[in-house]
């Protein structure tokens, strides 16, 4: 495989081009997790693999409970069906509280404490009630538990581990938390290789192609785990061997390449870039360091025909979104006119008119 038939895979396994799901919760189930540290792009992300979503229809979904934003994984943020929940955290919880005990030490967080604030937790969020992180500090401080220095970030990932909360509906904008059994009541029980295997089947098929070290990397499992769901799912898939690398993807895939109309504004922290460890196929090693900052903050970019061309911003009027884009080299008019199709689509999904500002070339 050349870097575009890479590039063009994945277009379409993500759902980029010739989605195939209809509700948000669909599209989420089939990505597996989707990282959502943003909320506001996390939104996006699911709206652009959703044709003709627009962001009243995802957070519907979202304050339904039909998707479920909570830290899995690597940790951090992500959104997850409602369905996967359950046998998402139990696979991800037990690997991920180790690298947590160093900081809690620091925070003088034990498991006193958090007995306590789980179980406060569990008394006031009853009865399907969810609160804000303002509202939840008060509760915490009448019975004596510090949620200074970052304490309640600490004390409500670990809820979310044990299973305690999870993404409640909005109130004004503003995220709640609600307790995971009232949000998500029924459960899929899976044995840990199921969960395994389950994991592995999600990611391959929705980000292939990709290697073994793209899954250990999305998925936060030791090599020995991800290497064992990969070889329980192996005969679903094809290989392709690059250099050193091994590719995947689903044995029954097929999709024609995308035409020069292939063109995306694609949110921070999109599944396309961050999803794998190396990112060659869809972005320049000159243009990395421009669209992913070293502390690893994965910017707004925009992808034209499966490559990493420029970033873009946007700012809020009343009724109107004003997007500026910067591109990384000279675009000719067909290019620039995709992009505006894209802002239009963009401004459509916030139902906000689009304004697109003129491009420019970046300062290297």
């Amino acid at each position: 495989m050349t870097n575009a038939e890479i590039t063009t895979h994945r277009i379409f396994n993500q759902q980029i081009e010739g989605s195939k799901f209809h509700t948000p919760k669909e599209l989420v189930g089939w990505m597996g997790a989707m990282q959502a540290q943003d909320f506001p792009m996390a939104k996006w992300a699911i709206g652009l693999r959703v044709p003709g979503s627009t962001e009243r229809i995802v957070e519907a979904a979202y304050n339904c409970g039909d998707i479920i934003r909570t830290h899995l994984m690597r940790p951090t943020w992500h959104i997850v069906s409602a369905d996967d929940i359950h046998w998402m955290l139990e696979l991800s919880a037990p690997q991920i509280k180790p690298l947590l005990r160093s900081r809690d030490k620091q925070l003088e967080l034990d498991e006193s404490t958090y007995a306590k604030s789980n179980s406060l937790l569990e008394k006031i969020l009853a009865n399907g009630q969810s609160m804000n992180r303002e509202a939840l500090i008060l509760e915490f401080n009448q019975i004596h538990i510090r949620t200074d220095e970052n304490r309640l970030s600490h004390i409500m990932f670990r809820a979310e581990l044990d299973g305690i909360v999870c993404s409640g509906p909005l109130k004004g904008n503003k995220p709640t938390y609600a307790l995971l059994a009232d949000r998500v009541p029924g459960r899929n029980v899976f044995t840990r290789d199921e969960a395994l295997a389950a994991l592995a089947d999600r990611y391959f098929k929705s980000h292939g192609p990709a290697t073994l070290r793209d899954f250990v990397w999305w998925s936060g499992l030791p090599v020995r785990d991800a290497r064992k769901a990969l070889e329980m799912i192996r005969t679903g898939l094809i290989s392709e061997t690059i250099g050193p690398d091994t590719y995947w993807l689903p044995r029954s895939f097929s999709a024609s390449c995308p035409g020069r109309s292939s063109i995306h504004l694609l949110p921070s922290f999109d599944e396309f870039l961050i999803g794998y460890t190396n990112r060659r196929a869809a972005i320049s090693t000159v243009d990395h360091q421009k669209a992913i900052s070293i502390n690893g903050i994965f910017r707004p970019v925009m992808l034209v025909n499966g490559q990493v061309a420029g970033l873009w911003k946007r700012n809020f009027l009343k009724n109107t979104v004003k997007i500026e884009t910067q591109h990384f080299q000279i675009l000719d008019n067909g290019t620039k006119m995709g992009i505006e199709k894209a802002a239009t689509r963009y401004g459509l999904f916030l139902d906000k008119k689009a304004e697109l500002s003129r491009q420019s070339v970046p300062e290297s």
